[in-house]
C-alpha cells in the first residue's frame, strides 16, 4: 500500500510499504506517532526493526537555514571548514551554478563547478575553505545554458578545525590551507575523479625556472618530487577511484606523495577528499620527505600496503578526519586485514594524527622504527579505534602525546612502549580494553602471555584516563602497585614529573619529561574524558561519518581479532552512488 502525509505546506513523498513492514513517524524530540493532528517541523521516516522500540535519531550539526527559492533543499549543513547543501534536481536544468560569501560580506564568489554532483535522486555542493562563522551559499539552476529562476540560499554555522599537535607547533601552516581555513594566496586546485586521474592536466614547476606539462595524477606527482614547486597544491578527491591510474609515479600500492631529496623537500600539499564519500579504494597514500603535507577526508579501502604511511624525514604532517578500513591481507599471519593503517617512521617529526577512524584494524599505527635519530614529536588525538586489535599506536624511540582517544573494544592492546620512547597517555576513554597500556617486558607484559613485545623496555606516564566496561582480564598496573614493573607511571597532574629514578626494566630508559617542558609543547585544550566518546564519536572520519555506515556488534566484536566476514564483504562491494561530476 502507498500513503501520502501532509503537513501544512510540505508535502512528504509516497513511500511503498510492504506487508511485512511496520513504519512509523517521529517527531525531531523522538517522540512517536501514529497520526498527524498539527503542523510539525519536520518527519523522520524510520525503518523499525526493534519491533516500536524508539530509533536513535541523530542529530546534524549546524544545520542550514533555507531562504526558499527555485530548488527545494532535502539536507544542508556546516561542518569543518567546509558546508554541504543536497536538494532534489529539477527536470529542466541540466546544471546548477552556486555561490558563497560569508554572512556580513556583500559579494558572493562562484563555487568551483567541480563541486557540484549528480546522485541521481539528489544535487549535492560541498563548499570548501571557509573561516569559521556564518556563510550563506546560493544555488541557481541552470536552463538553457542560462541561470533560471529565483535563488534558493541557505545560510550556515561554520566551526574550525582542531589544529592542535605537534604538527602546528610554532604557528606552522600545514598543507595548502592558512590556520583560518582558507586556501592560500597562489594555491594550485586539481580535482581527480575515476573519469579524469588518467587524463587531467597541469603545470607543474620541474626546475627553478621551468614548469612541465602533465597529464594525468601520476605525472604531476612524478613532477612534484623533483621538489621545485613553490606553490601550495591542493588535490581533491572525488567519489570512488580505483588504483589504477592513481599509483604510477613510483608505488604500486600508493598515491606517493614524495620528494627525490632532503634538500628539496615537497611542500604545502593537501590531499583531500571532497563531501563524504570520496574513497582511495585500493590504495593508499604515502609520503616521503615532505613538509607542512596534509591528508584529510579520504575513505581508504583495501590498501595495498599501509592505508597511510609517512616515511623518512617528514616535518609537520598532519593527518586527519579520515575512515581507514581493512586492507588486503598480507602474507604474514598478523596481515589478514592488511599491514599498518597509519604508520610514521624513520625521522619523520612533529606530526599530528587526529579525528581519524579506524575500522577494525589489525596494526593500527607503528610509530618509530630503530634509525630515529631522534627525539621525534608526535600527537595522536581525538580517533576513533573502533575495535581495532593492536597499535594505539606502538611506539619506538619517539616521544608521543596521546589525548582525547576513543578506544572501543580494543581487542589486544591500547597504547604500547618499547626501545626507549616516552609516552604521555592523557584523558582517554577506554571501554571493554583488557590491556589499555603496555611496556615491553615490565608490568601487564611480564605476565607471560605473549600479547606485546620482547624489545627493551620504555616509560609511559598516565594521568586522567577514563575506564568503562572492563573485562574480567582487565589489566592496568602502576607504580603504586608494583613500584618497579609497571605498565604506566600514574600522575597526580598533567605538569608532574617522571622523576629520573624511575627507570624501564629492560633497558633502563628514562621518561623525557616533553609534556611538561615549554620549549617543546604545545597549547591544547583537553576534554573531559568521559566526554570523550561523544565528541569523537561526532566529528571522527569523513565529513558527517562518510557515506559508509558500520555498526559493531559488541558482544561478538569486542574481543574478536579475526576479520569481520560481513564487514569485508561489505568493503568489497562498496560501490558509489555518485553519477557525475556536473563540471566534469
Amino acid at each position: 500500500m502507498k500513503r501520502q502525509y501532509l503537513l501544512g505546506a510540505l508535502c512528504l513523498a509516497s513511500c511503498s510499504l510492504n506487508a511485512q513492514d511496520s513504519f512509523h513517524l517521529f517527531l525531531k524530540d523522538g517522540s512517536r506517532i501514529d497520526y498527524l493532528t498539527s503542523e510539525v517541523d519536520s518527519v523522520v521516516f524510520v525503518h523499525d526493526d526493534n519491533q516500536g522500540g524508539q530509533p536513535n535519531i541523530p542529530e546534524e550539526p549546524n544545520p542550514g537555514d533555507v531562504t526558499e527559492g527555485a530548488v527545494k533543499i532535502i539536507s544542508a549543513a556546516g561542518w569543518l571548514e567546509s558546508a554541504y547543501a543536497e536538494w532534489a534536481p529539477l527536470s529542466n536544468a541540466s546544471n546548477y551554478n552556486v555561490y558563497c560569501k560569508p554572512a556580513a560580506a556583500a559579494n558572493y564568489e562562484k563555487v568551483d563547478a567541480m563541486l557540484v554532483r549528480d546522485y541521481g535522486d539528489k544535487i549535492r555542493v560541498d563548499v570548501l575553505g571557509l573561516k569559521e562563522g556564518k556563510h550563506d551559499v546560493k544555488i541557481l539552476p541552470v536552463v538553457n545554458g542560462k541561470e533560471s529562476g529565483t535563488p534558493t540560499v541557505v545560510s550556515f554555522d561554520v566551526k574550525g578545525h582542531d589544529r592542535s599537535g605537534f604538527a602546528h607547533m610554532g604557528g606552522a601552516t600545514v598543507g595548502a590551507y592558512n590556520n583560518d581555513g582558507t586556501l592560500k594566496e597562489n594555491a594550485v586546485v586539481i580535482y581527480v575523479t575515476e573519469k579524469n586521474k588518467s587524463t587531467l592536466t597541469a603545470d607543474v614547476f620541474t626546475s627553478a625556472s621551468k614548469t612541465t606539462s602533465c597529464t594525468g595524477i601520476s605525472a604531476v606527482m612524478s613532477a612534484l618530487q623533483k621538489g621545485y614547486e613553490k606553490r601550495p597544491f591542493c588535490i581533491r578527491l572525488i567519489g570512488r577511484i580505483t588504483a589504477e591510474g592513481m599509483t604510477g609515479s613510483g608505488d604500486n600500492n600508493n598515491l606517493l606523495l614524495k620528494a627525490s631529496n632532503n634538500d628539496r623537500p615537497v611542500k604545502d600539499v593537501t590531499i583531500e577528499g571532497v563531501g563524504n564519500d570520496a574513497t582511495c579504494y585500493g590504495f593508499g597514500v604515502r609520503g616521503i620527505r615532505n613538509n607542512n603535507c596534509e591528508i584529510r577526508n579520504l575513505g581508504i579501502m583495501l590498501f595495498g600496503d599501509d592505508g597511510i604511511a609517512f616515511e623518512t624525514n617528514n616535518k609537520n604532517c598532519w593527518v586527519h578526519h579520515n575512515d581507514i578500513f581493512y586492507g588486503t591481507a598480507g602474507s604474514d599471519a598478523d596481515q589478514a586485514k592488511g599491514d599498518g593503517s597509519l604508520d610514521v617512521k624513520d625521522d619523520s617529526q612533529y606530526m599530528t594524527f587526529s579525528y581519524n577512524h579506524f575500522y577494525d584494524s589489525g596494526k593500527m599505527s607503528l610509530c618509530g622504527m630503530k634509525s630515529e635519530t631522534g627525539p621525534n614529536y608526535i600527537t595522536y588525538h581525538h580517533n576513533w579505534f573502533d575495535h581495532s586489535d593492536s597499535r594505539h599506536p606502538r611506539v619506538r624511540t619517539m616521544s608521543v602525546h596521546v589525548y582525547n582517544n576513543y578506544y572501543d573494544g580494543v581487542a589486544k592492546y591500547g597504547v604500547g612502549a618499547v626501545m626507549g620512547a616516552s609516552v604521555f597517555v592523557e584523558a582517554n576513554y577506554f571501554r571493554n580494553v583488557a590491556k589499555p597500556m603496555m611496556i615491553g617486558g615490565q608490568g601487564t607484559d611480564a605476565l607471560g602471555d605473549g600479547t606485546f613485545s620482547g624489545e627493551p623496555g620504555a616509560m609511559i606516564k598516565s594521568f586522567n584516563n577514563y575506564f568503562t566496561e572492563k573485562p574480567s582480564k582487565f589489566s592496568f598496573i602502576t607504580q603504586k602497585t608494583n613500584a618497579t614493573s609497571f605498565d604506566a607511571y600514574e600522575v597526580a597532574n598533567r605538569q608532574e614529573q617522571v622523576p629520573s629514578s624511575v627507570k624501564a626494566v629492560l633497558g633502563g630508559s628514562l621518561y623525557d619529561n616533553f609534556d611538561t617542558n615549554a620549549s617543546l609543547m604545545y597549547s591544547y585544550s583537553v576534554d573531559k574524558a568521559e566526554d570523550v566518546a561523544k565528541i569523537v564519536t561526532t566529528y571522527a572520519g569523513r565529513t558527517n561519518g562518510g557515506d559508509f555506515s558500520w555498526k559493531f556488534d559488541n558482544s561478538k566484536d569486542d574481543n574478536d581479532y579475526s576479520v569481520n566476514a560481513s564487514l569485508m564483504a561489505a568493503i568489497k562491494g562498496y560501490q558509489t552512488k555518485l553519477v557525475k561530476v556536473l563540471g566534469e
